[in-house]
């Protein structure tokens, strides 16, 4: 029986183009927002950059270094003061997506598996960027394997995004019984910090449980020259949401291990839940990142305000 809560196309286990083809229209509904881009570059989106260009954005006192031929010289002559003009430019951005697909993520106790979530919302902002008239690429990390996406434009950058994210679920599904790197997040913002060119904007979707203060320094190192995102995908009972009675016995996989839990061996494993999430936010906020949380128990459409 087909679960009519589940999103289109979706069955919450498995990825299927369909299901991510689908998630353009989530992004229709997303409002268009005019991103800090740090580099000079051409395209379609307004910056808020100030620099020479097209469209006249503000006056300030002329510095030293800046164009004489930005000078004001109506203002100059009012205030007796140099002053110079700032405009607004046009570009275009590169935008990156950072997917952890780890282990950890495929657990689900209610609509679908984290990493299910996690895929809808990363080519929901993929769909987005596109639709800007950005470039769109992203790294997309497992414990086995990863894939580097150089950011591309047009329906070039979200079809191959679609792709590997289709490819690596299937993977992470027949293989995560395997024993998992520890270090596999840190190489991945390794690589990410060698894929991304100053000005991009980065997304950041994980759980948590990986991305850990070993990343801290190279986050801040991609933090001086790019704006970073981070979405933080959870799932209600990972976060007590859950409604369980008195006594129980509750059979819990994830990572490949299994475990049984009851009233009291719950209450312990949900504080551990809790203190990966927090590290995680913690970590988001020395970078002066805002995290956004993401309920895998909840379809996404309806979680759009968490998104703008």
């Amino acid at each position: 029986m087909v679960n009519t809560a589940l999103p289109l196309f979706s069955d919450g286990i498995h990825i299927t183009e369909k299901e991510l083809l689908a998630c353009q229209s989530l992004a229709k509904a997303l409002p268009e927002k005019r991103s800090k881009a740090k580099a000079s570059l051409a395209g379609h989106r307004a910056s808020l950059i100030k620099g020479r260009g097209m469209e006249f954005a503000e006056v300030r006192h002329y510095q030293s270094g800046d164009d004489v031929r930005t000078i004001d010289w109506r203002v100059t002559a009012r205030t007796g003061k140099a002053h110079t003009k700032l405009f607004v430019e046009e570009r275009e951005r590169p935008v990156l997506i950072l997917l952890d697909l780890s282990s950890s993520l495929y657990f689900g106790s209610s609509l679908m598996l984290q990493s299910v979530q996690a895929a809808h919302l990363a080519t929901t902002l993929g769909w987005s960027a596109i639709m800007h008239g950005d470039r769109l690429g992203a790294l997309i990390a497992t414990e086995q394997e990863h894939i580097e996406l150089k950011p591309r434009s047009r329906q070039q950058g979200i079809l191959q995004v679609i792709a590997a994210i289709k490819k690596l679920h299937q993977n992470q599904l027949q293989s995560i019984e395997q024993p998992p790197e520890p270090q596999h997040m840190v190489k991945a913002c390794q690589r990410l910090r060698r894929l991304a060119k100053p000005g991009s904007l980065i997304w950041i979707i994980s759980d948590g449980s990986h991305l850990n203060s070993s990343c801290l320094a190279t986050l801040s190192d991609l933090k001086r020259h790019c704006d970073i995102g981070a979405f933080l995908v959870t799932d209600p009972l990972r976060q007590g949401k859950l409604t369980l009675p008195k006594h129980f016995q509750l059979p819990v996989k994830e990572g490949g291990k299994e475990q049984l839990l009851d009233r009291h061996s719950y209450e312990k494993w949900l504080i551990s839940q809790h203190q990966l999430q927090n590290s995680f936010i913690e970590m988001m906020q020395k970078l002066n990142v805002q995290t956004r949380m993401i309920d895998s128990g909840i379809r996404l459409n309806q979680q759009l305000e968490a998104l703008r």
